[in-house]
Parts: C-alpha cells; sequence; structure tokens
C-alpha cells in the first residue's frame, strides 16, 4: 500500500451505506481501503455480494476483530445499527483508532434520551467525547476528533434548511415544521414488506409522525444554532424513489425579519460550505438534482402574511445522508481538504 495512503476499515459493509462508502473511498487520493467487515457472508468477496464492483476490490468479508482491525487500519466507518455500533466503537477508539460512526449511537449527548428513544446505551461514558458530524456547523469541532457521529439523513436535510434562520435570530425557535419525503433507500437493505417494490413504488405515505426517532436529534442541533430550546413536530414520508431527501420546514419569523435577511442568511451559510448551493428565494430544488452527490440544494419562499418562512432542502440519503457526510468528516478530522474524495457532480437525468 502507498505509505501516503490511510489505511480505512469498512464495518457493516455490505448495505447500501457501506457500498456507497466504498464507492466514495475508491476515488479518494489519501485513502486505502484495507478491511471490509460484516456479520454475515464472512469469507465472500465484496464484489459478490455487490456486482457493481467487480474488478475494482478484491476485498473478501471478514468477522469484526478489534485487534485485527487495529493492526491493519487507522480509521474506522462503522455503518452498523443503533447499539451495535457502540460496541464495536469503544474498543477501536481504546485501541487509538478515528472512528466514524454512522449509526446513532453517539448523536445525542444526554444518556436519558438516547434510553427513551432507543435502548439502554452500552457505552454512555464515550458520549461526551463524541463531535456531532455536521461540518456545516461544526467545522472547527471536528479537527482533530477521534470519535464522529455522523449525523442521520432526515436532520441534515432538516438543520441545514432551519439553522441558518435560526443562528440569525430572524426565525423562531419553538414550533418548528419539518415535512420530510425519504427515498426507499433509506430503510436500508433488509428485506422489509413496506419497502417491497408494490409497496412502495407507486404511493407516497406518511410514518412515525410525531414520533420519529430522528427528531430528539434535529431538536439538539436546532437548540445549537438558535442558542436557545428548539421545538420541532416532524412529519416523515416514504416515497417511490431510490434516493433522496426532501425537507419543507416552516418556521415563524421573528417580528420585524425581512426576506431580504432571510436571502442574506443563506447566503453567508453557502459561501461558507462548499457542499450546499442557496438557489435563491422563489426557487425550490429537486432531489433529481442531487443524486449521487454530496452536495445540499436549498430555496425558500417568505409568507409576509401569516410572518411564516417555508424552506425546502434536498440532498441524497446515502451521499450527504450518510457515506459522504462520513468521507467529509474524516477529511477534516485529518486536516485534508474538505472536498476529496467527493468532487463528482450529480447523476443526472
Amino acid at each position: 500500500m502507498d505509505e501516503k495512503r490511510t489505511p480505512v476499515a469498512l464495518i457493516g459493509a455490505t448495505g447500501y451505506v457501506g457500498a456507497e462508502l466504498w464507492r466514495l473511498l475508491a476515488g479518494h487520493p489519501r485513502v486505502a481501503v484495507t478491511a471490509a467487515v460484516a456479520r454475515k457472508d464472512v469469507g465472500r468477496p465484496l464484489a459478490e455480494i455487490y456486482p457493481h464492483l467487480a474488478g475494482r476490490t478484491d476485498l473478501v468479508l471478514e468477522a469484526f476483530d478489534a485487534d485485527a482491525i487495529a493492526h491493519r487500519a487507522r480509521v474506522a466507518f462503522l455503518a452498523l445499527p443503533h447499539g451495535t455500533a457502540a460496541e464495536v466503537a469503544k474498543p477501536l477508539v481504546e485501541r487509538g483508532l478515528t472512528v466514524l460512526d454512522l449509526s446513532a449511537d453517539f448523536r445525542l449527548k444526554d444518556v436519558a434520551v438516547y434510553q427513551r428513544v432507543y435502548a439502554k446505551h452500552p457505552c454512555p461514558e464515550l458520549l461526551q467525547r463524541a463531535v456531532y458530524g455536521l461540518v456545516e456547523h461544526h467545522r472547527e469541532q471536528l479537527g482533530g476528533a477521534r470519535l464522529v457521529a455522523v449525523p442521520g439523513c432526515y436532520p441534515t436535510a432538516v438543520s441545514l434548511a432551519a439553522a441558518p434562520l435560526l443562528r440569525a435570530g430572524i426565525a423562531k425557535s419553538e414550533r418548528i415544521l419539518a415535512a420530510c419525503l425519504s427515498g426507499v433507500s433509506g430503510a436500508g437493505r433488509e428485506l422489509k414488506t413496506p419497502s417491497l417494490f408494490c409497496e412502495a413504488g407507486e404511493g407516497a405515505c406518511a410514518y412515525g409522525a410525531l414520533a420519529h426517532r430522528h427528531q430528539p436529534e434535529m431538536e439538539q442541533e436546532l437548540s445549537f444554532a438558535a442558542g436557545r430550546p428548539a421545538t420541532l413536530s416532524f412529519v416523515p414520508h416514504l416515497a417511490p424513489m431510490s434516493r433522496g431527501i426532501h425537507a419543507t420546514v416552516a418556521l415563524d419569523l421573528t417580528p420585524g425579519s425581512s426576506a431580504v435577511e432571510v436571502e442574506d442568511a443563506f447566503r453567508e451559510a453557502a459561501a461558507a460550505s462548499p457542499f450546499v448551493e442557496w438557489l435563491g428565494l422563489g426557487r425550490f430544488p429537486s432531489t433529481a438534482w442531487v443524486r449521487g452527490s454530496n452536495r445540499a440544494m436549498i430555496g425558500a419562499a417568505v409568507d409576509a402574511r401569516l410572518g411564516r418562512v417555508v424552506v425546502t432542502s434536498v440532498i441524497d440519503n446515502l451521499v450527504k445522508g450518510a457515506a459522504g457526510q462520513a468521507v467529509q468528516c474524516l477529511n477534516v478530522t485529518q486536516g485534508w481538504p474538505e472536498t476529496w474524495g467527493l468532487e463528482g457532480g450529480a447523476v443526472f437525468p
């Protein structure tokens, strides 16, 4: 292996996010994937699981062994379910690896909230060490971080839509409404009835309304942006598309706030973020415009009659909502250019 390349392990390599991580890291100038770990299919070549990787990797799936991973990698990406990820993260952190966890295990700072939403936390002592991996909001804290909690896809789209207004003080942090559409890949690769083609192919439906487990994560991040408690009603929907998150977020403007201030807040946020594109007032993005890319596109409209602003935000749930975001975090933790491995544009049409 080229000594200039950092060896990384993909743990949970056979899911959609694991495959997307491999695709992005294969084009990264300073990374070499040296291990692919899975709970199933140990001993099978990764290219047998994902034929689109044929001829591009000779990695063979292996069982998790913390010592073996630590011997062969300096960075580990965890594309595992909540609960399982924390159990794997702890021994890797103890062995000095940089760990980027794509589960929810380290996103919530309050262990009581985590245990209310998910289950008993396997290693709560690590919660305060983890840095929330939305680079656009925590770039400085991520520098040199050894444990990164990569955000969820819904919280990413909603936070990028609402945080610039909250940070500027031109929108209220109470009673925010977020209605979001997700592509079916967000449900993972396991067989589930709602994800079957005949179930999801020609309809859209809400699920987990006002009770989805990403809601506390959103409120935590929006409270950080606002500098005061934020409350939010969240209604997710499953849409008949493979990829994508479309978030519509409505906020009450603070008295006296103007459309010009809304425009300025988003323009300033986008100027500091290479992967965020502000389309302007009156323009609204499509998930098709970001498919396969690490970009977020945002548009908005101001309702002067009601004193509200409606923001739409789109991302690819597997890239900016997962794998691409994790690679972006890796770049920042290592002090590399933020865009390395992520320069590719969207696949359109």
